[in-house]
């Protein structure tokens, strides 16, 4: 078995890298668990200083590292570019940030002292997809490594040029050898790195199918995971929000990185007095979108990353319409060599159709119309899914008070729902549990320790 390097955009097959077997697998774990004592004995500045280094890397390698993934996955170069630059940045932050988010704290108890400290688990599985093939990866391994764990890397099988990729940056950042690997690995071998006693926790952003999986696998072996699943993200546009500026938002949210991001806008809930208004512009604005080579500066939405997924997506898009929605854009796939799948919208969607309740991974926007705030804050919270969500109006406090009852992870008024390393990430409901990213993403994988003293 091979891992398959292959260009979305045309099909053709780019690279072929070999799986490894069991002797290498063992090589590869052995190397981290020497590796590990070491590394959590550091202090913070000195992993600070490498980790500083491995976001020079990135800005240094930025346009080869864009192009691998616009090449691999078919991510529009100039979001590919944005990418790296993101990492970058979630590098700084965590190389200034992480001895005062480590800091021992105290407490005022009946001891002496007493006081709590974070301690580093030790080695830390990352099983990470493929949409934002080095944005996953480093926001989890940034906090991890400043926290003083090491981590192996079980990457999605469709990028493995990026993922062995980012093996290197740190490599040439300077940490030492076995801090951060990467595991060539295909998924039936993923259950044993888990089970491993040099393993001793899990992070993974994914499916909800593979994160059920991989938390009863963890579960069995009593180890800590945090999981990022799938996320059907409510847009909802009030009957006093700025329209122009709700599309404008609505489109990129929706149809950036070709529509494959668990915190896109998927469904725009539209309160009915607005909605015909809303999607003349969120549709005029989403039909100017040019599909075409993500290398090209003038493409503007991206090629689906496998043809298998078109092909899902479509099947849902089909049920849709078999059962009543209309097709206001696009719906059908391109023809050509590529994956492509024009940007679309689907309105009149209702229960009993698949797109109800699940996830939409691509470029088609979901629109439902209701009567009022309150009918569009119930269905906004009907979904399984609790990743992120938006709302927009005139009256910010009016979007607070709506914001804080959205059933989400994150919840964004009149603004694009993103991550950030300042804040925390992550989901509730079939959207997953625990947080990356911020003060709660770097404390997550650490033994948070209460020390005691009479």
């Amino acid at each position: 078995m091979n891992f398959l390097s292959i260009d979305p955009a045309s099909g053709e097959k780019l690279k072929e890298y070999p799986v490894w077997d069991a002797a290498r697998l063992e090589q590869a774990l052995a190397m981290t668990a020497a590796a590990t004592p070491a590394w959590n004995t550091r202090t913070s500045g000195e992993r600070a200083a490498l980790l500083r280094r491995a976001g020079e890397v990135l800005l240094g390698h930025r346009d080869e590292y864009a192009a691998l993934m616009s090449r691999e996955m078919g991510k529009l170069i100039t979001e590919a570019r944005a990418e790296i630059e993101k990492c970058a940045r979630c590098c700084a932050f965590y190389a200034d940030e992480a001895a005062n988010l480590l800091a021992d704290e105290a407490a005022r108890t009946d001891a002496v002292k007493s006081y709590v400290t974070y301690q580093p688990l030790g080695t830390l599985l990352a099983i990470m997809p493929w949409n934002f093939p080095f944005w996953q990866v480093i926001r989890a391994a940034a906090p991890a490594l400043a926290a003083g764990n090491t981590m192996v890397l079980k990457h999605a099988d469709n990028v493995p040029g990026c993922a062995l990729a980012l093996e290197e940056v740190f490599h040439q950042a300077g940490f030492p050898v076995g801090v951060l690997q990467t595991l060539m690995l295909g998924i039936p071998q993923v259950e044993s790195v888990i089970k491993d006693a040099r393993v001793h926790a899990v992070t993974l952003t994914g499916s909800e199918r593979a994160g059920r999986a991989v938390a009863r696998q963890a579960g069995e072996v009593l180890k800590k995971c945090v999981l990022e699943l799938g996320g059907s993200d409510a847009f909802v546009v009030l009957e006093d929000a700025d329209l122009a500026k709700a599309a404008e938002a609505g489109v990129k949210s929706r149809y950036q990185n070709g529509g494959q991001s668990c915190i896109a806008a998927k469904r725009f809930i539209l309160v009915e007095k607005v909605a015909a208004a809303f999607l003349r512009e969120f549709r005029a604005r989403a039909a100017a979108l040019v599909c075409g080579d993500p290398l090209d500066a003038g493409t503007t939405l991206a090629p689906m990353a496998r043809f298998d997924l078109r092909d899902a997506l479509h099947k849902q898009v089909q049920d849709a319409l078999a059962k009543g929605a209309k097709a206001l854009l696009g719906c059908e796939p391109l023809p050509g060599r590529g994956a492509f799948y024009p940007a679309s919208i689907l309105d009149g969607v209702k229960p009993g159709m698949r797109a109800w309740t699940e996830e939409l991974f691509g470029p088609v926007a979901l629109v439902i119309r209701v009567r009022d705030e309150e009918e569009a804050l119930q269905v906004a919270n009907g979904s399984p899914y609790g990743l992120g969500g938006s709302v927009w109006t005139r009256d910010p406090a009016r979007g607070e008070a709506f914001a804080r009852r959205l059933q989400s992870g994150s919840a964004f008024v009149n603004g694009l729902v993103k991550s950030d390393p300042r804040l925390p990430f992550g989901g509730v409901k079939h959207s997953g549990y625990g947080r990356e990213l911020a003060r709660h993403g770097i404390h997550e994988f650490t033994n948070v320790q209460t020390l005691w003293i009479g």
